[in-house]
């Protein structure tokens, strides 16, 4: 019994873990250019292109041409923070609230 609770929490745990991280992205399409450090691949009329490094698996051989799939996540470098822009009274909006003074005929 205590065994098969054992098996059942290191399942548990592996599941949470591989779920953990950026989420997994794919493009599928024809390889337009291949760079040491990026591939580019055409996706519809654009072109993605993916950076890639030493660890990056599959085959060395991959040439222009070659339909490909790539597998990719997106993680964010950087991080800045702006401070908000200050909304501009909007002058038109006021002159047009004033009214004209009406105009007396005889």
């Amino acid at each position: 019994m205590k065994r098969t609770l054992a098996l059942f929490i290191v399942v548990l745990f592996l599941s949470a873990a591989s779920l953990v991280g950026a989420k997994d992205y794919q493009v599928t399409g024809p390889v337009v250019d291949v760079k040491d450090d990026a591939i580019i691949v055409k996706k519809g009329t654009e072109d993605w292109e993916i950076a890639r490094d030493k660890n990056t698996k599959g085959p060395s051989s991959i040439k222009k041409g070659d339909r490909v799939m790539i597998k990719y996540k997106m993680t964010a470098t950087s991080i800045e923070s702006k401070e908000p822009t200050k909304a501009k009274p909007d002058t038109k909006a006021m002159s047009d609230t004033k009214t004209k003074p009406e105009s007396k005929t005889k």
